[in-house]
């Protein structure tokens, strides 16, 4: 064979590592394990203990997140001067040094949570005074102080938004946020704070104040006009008085939530607020006492010290509300508190309410008012009150004509005013559960019989009467409506009587909840072919109802029944096999040696059992899991399995073989007399 030419095998051998060096390079991973995508580098969790110095030049964001980086140094960030967006969150950060950010004029992200940062507070304070551009800075988690906050921001004029939250911050001043005159959003919260003194007066363009999860125990004064969310919640604030002047407010959110608030708050005068948030905390109104007393012209004085000044207010409980402007609030949450009565005209003063949340308190009556000045709202929260009455004045108007959603759960109600559903034209979803109300069985007895009438609501799609009290239902309750979701539990008399209330439910009822009412395996609800969730958890049932078999469940809770075992072939029947893709079966006695449903069950396909790590089955005393069940347990259930002709067989042969061997041994001891007798019986010739 001839050898290769001089010029082919330079050409060959120049291809070759052409090529070989294009396959390197596009399989080379990226510098230090980092992940780059277009012009973001991503180097978080690397155990990188300084910022890689061979990245690209032109990266414009860098994650160093999870990361050893003690210290950022002076050439650090030298070769990337494109960077705007730095992340250096859970390092072990101690020093920025003072030149570290000289080559990054553009920066304007920086992200330094959970580091240490007040080890070396005054030199990072230098390094950060060279960004011009910063508008973003996190300084969460550093374990800083108030004055090492002010000297760390005190020239980063440019900042929009300032997170110093989860630090030991205990009081603010005037000088802990001077200069930061383009600030909009300051986020404060986990900290130690306990006593504010003019700290806001020069962020003249704040809008987003977060003060919750600190130790304020009252905010007296509140002035700040440009605010438009400010968040308090999880303090230990009693009072919140704003100032008494005629300014507009831009004020939308007021989230005051988890205090112990005493009286509701003295709000703007004039304010944009839609939403207030109240809830958890100790208010009350004490215009009328629960006796009856009066108490609409008591008067409370505050005694306010400010430096050397001394001023004291004087206002009347009640009036103080008044003079809050309340006509664009929409949402109201005054849920779990003390409230056991509402002023005179309260809801009046707030036309374009949407969403009302009173539940768990302390309400005897709740009545609306006659005008229905509530034209807007969806949402009715009285739930876990003391409600005896609900007081609404039924007559030919619509009674809170954009109600969507009515919750009277856990009172004490017996009945509701009649015709009241008539005239809600929105509702979908009404939750009476908890109450001993009655559903009106026929028509013409809604006026007579103390009970509640939704027939004709067509528009109710959800309807909870779990814990009622219902005895055996009859007439139709439900005709007339087009009932998709609908919650009958813990009715233990519910099916005692005749099931026909139910037809009214065929074509539209998709989810049942029949738990712990007393239902039995001959109860029999296939003529509800709509269903696709079904809830039969806290019954007696001994057998799975044959029923179910015919509907076309895709959602199926047997817990906490009496079931021995399920059908074998439950994943083959049809339709309820082919459609069910949810099966709950925890807490029940299954046989531990009739498993094959079981088996069945875990090899269906589509088929998911939630609750699967907590079904078990018995052997003896034993509960055991049925997916590890012991091989002494194995082999005992399959003697209790085994065929039970062949187990008599066994079980005869050994006493077979005894007789047998007992006859032969006999037999032998006894031959030779048996033969004497036999020759000397039959020996003698016969005579012919």
């Amino acid at each position: 064979m001839e050898a290769p030419l001089p010029g082919l095998s330079l050409l060959l051998l120049l291809l070759a590592v052409g090529w070989g060096g294009r396959m390197d390079a596009a399989w080379a991973p990226s510098p230090g394990g980092c992940e780059l995508v277009q012009s973001i580098m991503d180097c978080t969790g690397r155990w990188l203990s300084s910022i890689p110095g061979n990245l690209r030049g032109d990266t414009e964001e860098l994650f160093l997140d999870d990361n050893t980086i003690q210290v950022l140094s002076n050439a650090s960030l030298l070769l990337y001067p494109h960077l705007w967006h730095l992340s250096v969150t859970r390092n072990r950060l101690e020093l920025i040094e003072p030149g570290a950010f000289l080559s990054s004029q553009g920066l304007e992200v920086l992200s330094l949570t959970d580091n240490l940062l007040f080890t070396n507070y005054s030199l990072t304070a230098t390094a950060l005074s060279a960004l011009p551009a910063l508008r973003m800075l996190d300084l969460a988690g550093n374990q800083l102080r108030e004055d090492m906050v002010s000297v760390l921001v005190s020239n980063l004029s440019s900042l929009e938004s300032l997170s110093v939250a989860r630090n030991i911050i205990m009081r603010l001043d005037s000088s802990t946020f001077t200069n930061l005159t383009e600030l909009l959003e300051l986020n404060l919260e986990k900290n130690y704070i306990f006593e504010i003194d003019n700290a806001f007066e020069g962020l003249q363009r704040l809008q987003r104040l977060n003060l919750a999860y600190n130790y304020l125990p009252c905010l007296v004064g509140f002035d700040l006009t440009e605010l438009r969310v400010l968040n308090l919640s999880n303090n230990v604030i009693e009072w919140f008085l704003s100032m008494e002047i005629d300014d507009l407010f831009e004020l939308e959110v007021l989230d005051l939530s988890h205090n112990r608030l005493l009286f509701f708050p003295v709000l703007p005068r004039q304010s944009k607020l839609h939403s207030l948030l109240l809830q958890d905390n100790r208010m009350s109104f004490y215009q009328r006492l629960p006796n009856g007393t009066s108490l609409a012209n008591v008067t409370m004085q505050f005694l306010i010290i400010d430096g050397n000044s001394t001023n004291i207010t004087t206002v009347r409980l009640w009036d103080e509300l008044c003079h809050s402007n309340l006509s664009s609030l929409r949402l109201l949450d005054m849920s779990q508190n003390e409230v056991w009565g509402l002023p005179d005209d309260f809801l009046a003063q707030m036309p374009s309410l949407t969403h009302l949340k009173l539940n768990q308190n302390c309400l005897e009556a709740f009545h609306l008012p006659e005008e229905d000045p509530l034209a807007r709202l969806t949402e009715l929260d009285l739930s876990q009150n003391q409600l005896v009455e609900l007081g609404v004045k039924v007559g030919t108007g619509d009674i809170l004509p954009s109600l969507q959603l009515f919750n009277l759960s856990t009172n004490r109600l017996q009945a509701l005013p009649p015709g009241i559903f008539t005239h809600t034209r929105k509702i979908t979803t009404l939750d009476l559960s908890y109450n001993r109300v009655a559903l009106c069985p026929r028509p013409g007895e809604a006026q007579s019989l103390s009970c509640v009438d939704i027939r004709g609501v067509g528009t109710l799609s959800h309807l909870s009467l779990a814990g009622c009290g219902l005895q055996g239902m009859g007439g139709r309750p439900f005709q007339g409506t087009s009932l998709m979701h609908l919650d009958l539990s813990d009715n233990r008399q519910l099916l005692s009587g005749d099931l026909a209330w139910l037809q009214d439910l065929v074509l539209t009822l998709q989810v049942l909840s029949l738990r712990n009412t007393s239902l039995s395996s001959s109860t029999d609800l296939s003529a509800l072919s709509s269903l696709v969730r079904l809830d039969l958890s806290g019954n007696c049932l001994a057998a799975f109802p044959a029923w179910l078999g015919a509907l076309g469940l895709r959602s199926l809770d047997l817990r906490d029944n009496c079931l021995p075992a399920l059908p074998r072939d439950l994943p083959q029947q049809a339709p309820l096999g082919r459609s069910l893709r949810e099966l709950y079966l925890s807490h029940n006695p299954y046989n531990c040696c009739t498993l094959g449903w079981w088996d069945a069950l875990q090899q269906a396909r589509g088929l998911r059992v939630p609750d699967g790590q907590q079904v078990t089955c018995r052997h003896g005393p034993s509960v055991l899991s049925p997916g590890a069940l012991p091989q002494p347990v194995l082999q005992s259930c399959q003697w209790h399995t085994a065929n039970m002709e062949l187990l008599y067989l066994v079980l005869a042969l050994p006493t077979c073989l005894t007789l047998l061997v007992a006859f032969v041994v006999v037999f032998l001891m006894l031959k030779e007399k048996l033969l004497k007798m036999v020759k000397n019986r039959c020996g003698v010739s016969s005579p012919y």
